[in-house]
């Protein structure tokens, strides 16, 4: 089946949205199409309606087509554990921690699953836009690649490469990447599209012309700079820039592992609220909103709350204070790794102290797409987590669906009508449930309530933006001529 392949010079230089781009243009122009990325480095996840955990980019990626997420199109997700190991996700579903070097050599054999899975999806469509990672031209990893030009080798697909102009030195980078590939590898390379450019590409024109004559490949399109595009590239949180400027000012502590940032990505929609990555509780100043995200390593995490004066923090601060999976893990009493999750088997580490459970890893890890009530507003989103917790006294989240099929049952705690824990990723996409919460503390602060605008709904708005305008400056038919 026909595809296309969209590389870049180096990571963030825009595949992702590139990708998601590139599937609403052929989903408006008619065509079945799919996204597929073999494999994936993130600690931004999402489970399907199967209880299968994939990429963030992915999803984003599936909306752009107009069609549901499938762990088809991620088959293979890697989540840092620490700065050498990572968790391996295949088609799903934990299979086991690796470091740097145990992966390199087990790469290798992923080759037939990920052909496997490609050609399924690949059967189902038109047309499949296929991501790569990072960059194609990491010498140290060309032996036995399965993401870059090993998978466009695996699908016969041309690749187009994406250059970031936004960061300097572009047009090094396209030519230096072009080079550095063998001869075979370089011949895939179709087109060249700059990402994020400002000002009049006609004063670009002579570098466009040399790196043509340099390189034999055609620059297909210049980008504009989009200013204020509410899509996240992946992992471009972990930047941490300020978000707004508004009178409600919530803080997420930057935890070393934080995972699943996007849970507040929503909060963008609210012109009156702003959003803080703080690295110590020096940081909190006069905030309104406190909250421990997820993390990947909760327990190592915890201890590095502490010694960033965290647990000093939270007994004097006046404001409403959120965890969310690990974050709320984090609010307990007590963490006991009984199987040797994160540290060692019977390790125990004391939490803050504001609920009164305790959270056991043991068992498998827990992956289910729910939805539910919260302060009488309807939720839905997933649960990634190792671990249960017990002995939570005044629940928050009502879960009434479990992956499709009705269940009852209580989820997270709350104290005061101030502190509130749940294991919902997600739960801030809910325009009304956000409504709720916000306008609790508009009353309090005596600003004006608002209603919340649907994230799923604002986030098709801006594809259809990004489509728009990559739609205007893309040769999409030399694009159309390469499928």
């Amino acid at each position: 089946m026909p595809a296309i392949m969209i590389q870049g010079t180096t990571s963030s230089a825009g595949k992702s949205l590139m990708t998601a781009a590139l599937c609403r243009i052929f989903a408006n122009d008619g065509r079945r199409v799919c996204p597929f990325k073999s494999q994936n480095m993130s600690l931004n996840s999402y489970v399907t309606s199967e209880g299968f955990e994939m990429g963030r980019a992915q999803v984003l990626q599936a909306q752009a087509a107009r069609i549901e997420p499938s762990v088809s199109m991620n088959p293979i997700l890697l989540k840092p554990t620490t700065n050498r190991k990572s968790q391996v996700i295949l088609k799903g579903k934990p299979f086991r921690n690796m470091d740097a070097a145990e992966y390199f050599a087990f790469k290798p054999s992923l080759r037939p699953m990920i052909l496997e899975v490609y050609r399924e999806l690949a059967a189902a469509c038109d047309v499949v836009v296929i991501e790569g990672a990072g960059s194609p031209a990491e010498i140290n990893l060309m032996e036995n690649d399965i993401v870059n030009m090993g998978m466009a080798e695996m699908a016969d697909a041309p690749v187009l490469l994406v250059a970031d102009i936004d960061l300097g030195g572009v047009f090094a980078s396209i030519y230096g990447t072009i080079m550095l590939l063998p001869p075979e590898q370089r011949n895939r390379i179709k087109g060249v599209i700059i990402n994020k450019f400002r000002g009049d590409v006609a004063l670009l024109q002579p570098g466009l012309d040399q790196i043509e004559a340099l390189t034999g490949v055609p620059v297909i399109g210049v980008i504009p700079y989009i200013q204020d595009l509410r899509l996240d590239e992946e992992d471009s949180a972990t930047r941490f820039n300020r978000r707004a400027a508004g009178q409600i000012d919530i803080c997420v502590v930057k935890l070393p592992r934080i995972s699943n940032f996007t849970d507040f990505d929503a909060f963008r929609a609210e012109p009156d609220v702003s959003v803080r990555y703080i690295a110590s509780a020096a940081e909190i100043g006069a905030a309104d909103v406190l909250i421990f995200p997820g993390s990947k390593n909760t327990i190592e995490d915890l201890r590095w709350a502490k010694q960033a004066g965290f647990a000093d923090a939270l007994r004097q601060f006046p404001g409403v204070v959120f965890g969310i999976c690990g974050g709320y893990q984090m609010l307990g009493e007590t963490i006991v790794d009984a199987d040797g999750w994160e540290v060692s088997n019977g390790e125990t580490e004391a939490g803050f102290g504001l609920f009164q459970t305790t959270t056991l890893f043991q068992g498998e890890k827990i992956t289910a797409n729910v939805s539910g009530a919260a302060f009488g507003a309807p939720v839905s989103g997933y649960e990634i987590h190792a671990g249960k917790t017990v002995g939570n006294t005044q629940p928050f989240v009502n879960i009434t669906q479990r992956e499709g099929s009705a269940v009852n049952y209580a989820d997270g705690d709350m104290r005061d009508d101030r502190v509130f824990g749940t294991y919902l990723h997600g739960i801030f996409d809910s325009g009304a449930f956000r409504s709720v919460f916000l306008n609790r503390l508009r009353r309090a602060k005596s600003l004006t309530e608002q209603t919340g605008i649907d994230l799923h709904q604002q986030r098709d708005a801006e594809i259809e933006r990004l489509a728009a305008i990559v739609r205007e400056h893309l040769d999409l038919r030399r694009v159309y001529a390469l499928i």
